[in-house]
């Protein structure tokens, strides 16, 4: 692509338009994402922010920038103290313990590891220090050992979300606290109750409110003013709303050039939430799904845009994916007996036209949806599929040709295959596992949800084999008919019958 071209545009949600990026230092990006409240198991939702913020990540990494790269984790909190109570553990060992299965699931769905992940109980000293110095600012006040941040100092408050201050009224889910002196004042530190962690502090034992977490802990691993901070859109307010309120107060040159927010996963028309149960977990889908398909799906849509969940549409990225990696695994196969000639013809051979034509599609496709703030959506159809078709339509061809034909065919498809592997790679769609292993793994998440063995798809297949010899066709339509229903395709391979994952064509429609 022409070097005009390759500039990222991202949705800023400050200013509600797409924006060219500009890093404050050139080549280099301080990014901040807002992690997990750590009291349960993650749900899908808490997954696709992930995602999206790690194709974000992976994708300045692949346009070049070194980046820091900082997601929290909320490891005190009142949903903790409650679950921990309700399980008589001590709170920091409950959140440890879910900050520790949160990072099982981010390795299974291919999430880079940040640079930093920061907690809370790790950052007292940084938080403290921050609320003395709003407070030294006159942005807050302490009553009783609390701490309230003054709203009526900020005088940009509501910029962000676009709440009006007359509009912010505190009070619609608590009774209001009469020692504030505006209701829409938040806290900053929460003074100590019986039996709840608690730190010292100049006010008295307590722990931090829940907004100024992320301004200490952004301001310290990267500084009070960043590139890009990230998370779900339920947080413009009131969290990043009295998050940049606090930044700003405590510094002046405090802020973030560029503001995101990923959409919400919803099931049935609602937003998916642990407060309305009505959540999938990230565990319980990838013990039924391959979690790169999991991951696919949580992509299938602009990550700005809400993502209707459904089990059809996992069942559909598992058949796009199964699909990818078969065309994959086929061009391995087939290159496997020339891999030796190859070798010795070093670079002479090029790859044809239609060859170059192909890839230079691909790339300019798969760039032009990711600098258009990072357009995921069906990034693998199009010039994609186009290249796997040309993988598929050549492998049958390769025993036919002349060697010095052959020769470039050969080179086109090594160079076809490089360029596909690029774009799974920044999508984060590649595992250190070979294309086979994949595949296998993906087949046995088919049988899971089929509740079938290999040993009982090898007895179909049999009652199958002995239908047909007996010229019962009906018979055996009637088993591969009841297989693809569970999602299993038999195939005829000469002599042979194997199977491959579907998609159930009689999916119920209540999913």
């Amino acid at each position: 692509m022409e070097a005009e071209k390759m500039e990222l545009k991202l949705y800023n949600t400050m200013t509600q338009q797409k924006e060219v990026f500009i890093p404050i230092t050139p080549g280099k990006v301080g990014l901040y994402v807002c992690g997990i409240t750590a009291y349960d198991f993650s749900h899908i939702g808490h997954a696709r922010a992930a995602v999206s913020f790690d194709v974000l990540y992976r994708y300045l990494k692949h346009l070049g920038y070194e980046v820091n790269f900082v997601r929290n984790f909320t490891d005190v909190d009142d949903k903790i103290i409650i679950r921990a109570n309700e399980n008589g553990e001590k709170p920091l060992e409950l959140s440890n313990r879910f900050c520790e299965e949160y990072l099982v699931d981010m390795g299974a769905l291919q999430c880079l590891l940040p640079t930093h992940q920061p907690r809370v109980s790790d950052h007292m000293d940084h938080i403290i220090d921050m609320i003395k110095t709003i407070i030294a600012k006159d942005c807050g006040y302490a009553v009783e050992g609390d701490v309230f941040f003054s709203v009526d100092k900020s005088p940009n408050y509501g910029r962000l979300s676009g709440q009006l201050l007359e509009h912010t009224r505190a009070g619609e889910r608590v009774a209001v606290d009469s020692r504030k002196r505006n209701p829409a004042d938040f806290a900053l530190w929460k003074a100590a109750k019986p039996n709840e962690p608690s730190w010292d502090s100049p006010w008295g034992l307590g722990r931090p409110g829940w907004h100024i977490e992320c301004s200490a802990m952004s301001a310290h691993y990267l500084s009070p003013r960043f590139d890009i901070h990230g998370g779900g859109a339920d947080l413009k307010f009131p969290h990043h709303e009295n998050e940049l309120a606090q930044t700003c107060a405590a510094c002046e040159d405090g802020g973030v050039n560029y503001w995101l927010h990923n959409g919400h996963v919803t099931i049935n028309n609602e937003k998916m939430a642990k407060s309305k149960k009505n959540f999938k977990t990230i565990r319980e889908m990838t013990e039924s799904y391959h979690p790169l398909a999991l991951r696919h799906f949580l992509m299938s849509a602009q990550y700005r845009s809400p993502l209707s969940f459904s089990a059809s549409q996992l069942d559909s990225s598992s058949e796009a994916l199964y699909y990818v990696y078969q065309t994959l695994q086929d061009l391995d196969d087939a290159l496997l007996p020339y891999r030796e000639a190859m070798s010795e013809d070093s670079g002479k051979s090029e790859h044809t036209a239609e060859a170059k034509d192909i890839i230079n599609k691909l790339k300019s496709e798969f760039e032009g949806k990711m600098l258009d703030d990072l357009n995921t959506a069906h990034i693998l159809t199009g010039a994609y599929q186009d290249a796997l078709k040309f993988i598929n339509a050549s492998i049958g061809k390769l025993k036919k040709m002349q060697k010095k034909q052959r020769m470039s065919l050969l080179v086109s498809l090594v160079e076809i295959e490089k360029a596909a592997r690029e774009v799974l790679d920044v999508l984060g769609l590649l595992t250190t596992l070979s294309y086979a292993e994949i595949l296998k793994e993906m087949k046995q998440k088919t049988l899971t949800r089929a509740g079938l063995s290999e040993e009982d798809i090898s007895q179909k297949i049999e009652e199958r084999i002995m239908a047909r010899k007996n010229k019962e066709f009906e018979k055996s339509d009637q088993i591969r008919a009841e297989l693809t229903v569970k999602g299993i395709a038999l195939m005829d391979i000469g002599k042979e019958t194997v199977w491959r994952p579907c998609f159930p064509l009689q999916a119920s429609s209540s999913d």
